[in-house]
């Protein structure tokens, strides 16, 4: 249901009044590059993602809606050396923040906006990216503000998208709501909801709920009272059940291509050891089995991260070894220890390579013209090779033109 606009007005200060007192996220300012990266940052990578295929271009425009201090603004302008990037954001005290940030680390492709993302159509032209992490789930009506970015989504380009799950941040709702009931007439007094919230973790026993999922979950990061001042004491929060999620996403216009961790939406890895369930499971739809797994690993799932797409957008999913042989193979602009027989995808997951595709992949860094036939020609490595190497993620594949 949508807020009426005093409400809408009401609930955006006192967010606006959160992010001012504990700018958000809190990560030090450092006078280089950011360490790292997040493959969904990266433009080639998010659309090799959601394409199967490197794109065309890199010279895109990328929007970061709702950026905080400027964190995720940072490694977009990084990780995309072709890009220009706008961050917009409700908070002054956060944007201040974030322009520090990028000035300090050579991000000086980013500019900034004080703007909500109800009003984003105030700014000119589309975007082939927009990154909106952690940010529709705290506005008043996040129908509205879905919508509004989808207008702004150029033809053929991507969403991506993070909200929090209900069943896996059960425990944090039952604090926000004791919180507020212990703050009574000075709630939205946001440094004194810290103040109680880290008294009720010191008051309660070791062995209740609340403070075990902290200690197991969450303590690390809420050491930092940005951080659980986000999580306990925020004004606005939607969580958001499979269900809900796609009444969400079906609002948006824009066509689901799927999450970003798909598996952990694999059902195989919770009910792997039943066929008989397994084949079940088969004759159901993806939606249908999205709310199977989160019913059944409701810990597992605080959120949910994916892509939505604004048609047209291509799809190529390799599978004939005749299209395969005819790609023109690259490095996955997102590996860690290259060059090296032993790294980390995009993922973060340990590869150990065997000789022939460390040579292949040797070939494919810088390559621009040399398809996977005429390199599995040149090294021993097979077709499956290769496709692993590309389910590994290790690879990008393009068409020829």
């Amino acid at each position: 249901m949508s807020q009426s606009q005093p409400d809408t007005q009401r609930i955006s200060a006192a967010v606006a009044k959160l992010y001012n007192t504990y700018p958000f996220p809190p990560e030090p300012l450092l006078d280089e590059p950011p360490p790292g990266y997040n493959w969904r940052w990266s433009w080639p990578a998010a659309y090799s993602f959601c394409t199967g295929q490197a794109p065309e271009t890199t010279a895109v425009r990328i929007l970061d809606a709702g950026c905080g201090t400027g964190v995720g603004t940072e490694y977009l302008v990084h990780l995309n050396p072709d890009a220009t990037v706008l961050g917009i954001d409700l908070s002054e005290g956060a944007l201040t923040v974030a322009k520090e940030r990028c000035q300090r680390s050579g991000a000086d492709r980013a500019s900034f906006l004080h703007l909500s993302l109800y009003d984003v159509e105030q700014v000119p032209g589309e975007f082939d990216l927009i990154n909106c992490v952690g940010v529709l789930h705290h506005l008043p009506d996040p129908i509205r503000g879905i919508q509004a970015l989808s207008q702004k989504l150029a033809p053929s380009g991507i969403m991506h998208i993070f909200v929090y799950a209900a069943h896996g941040r059960w425990e944090i709702q039952l604090m926000q709501e004791a919180i507020a009931l212990l703050q009574g007439d000075k709630r939205g007094d946001y440094k004194d909801g810290v103040k109680v919230g880290r008294q009720i973790f010191a008051s309660l026993p070791d062995n209740n709920r609340l403070v075990q999922r902290e200690n197991e979950r969450w303590s690390m990061e809420n050491q930092r009272d940005e951080c659980f001042a986000d999580m306990y004491v925020h004004p606005q929060e939607v969580d958001y059940t499979i269900d809900t999620l796609f009444d969400l996403i079906d609002a948006s216009g824009l066509e689901f291509i799927g999450f970003s961790n798909p598996q952990v939406w694999d059902v195989n890895r919770l009910l792997g050891k039943a066929p008989e369930l397994m084949e079940r499971v088969a004759s159901m739809s993806d939606r249908q089995r999205y709310r199977l797994v989160e019913l059944l690993d409701p810990s597992a799932i605080t959120h949910y991260e994916f892509f939505l797409g604004q048609p047209p957008l291509p799809k190529t999913d390799w599978a004939a070894d005749d299209d395969l042989l005819a790609a023109i193979p690259s490095l996955h602009p997102c590996i860690d220890g290259w060059p090296s027989q032993t790294l980390f995808n995009a993922d973060y997951q340990i590869i150990k390579l065997d000789n022939a595709q460390f040579l292949f992949l040797q070939a494919c860094d810088g390559n621009r013209d040399r398809t996977v036939k005429a390199l599995v020609d040149s090294f021993e490595i097979s077709v499956e090779g290769v496709r692993s190497l590309l389910d590994q993620r290790l690879i990008m594949l393009s068409l020829i033109d």
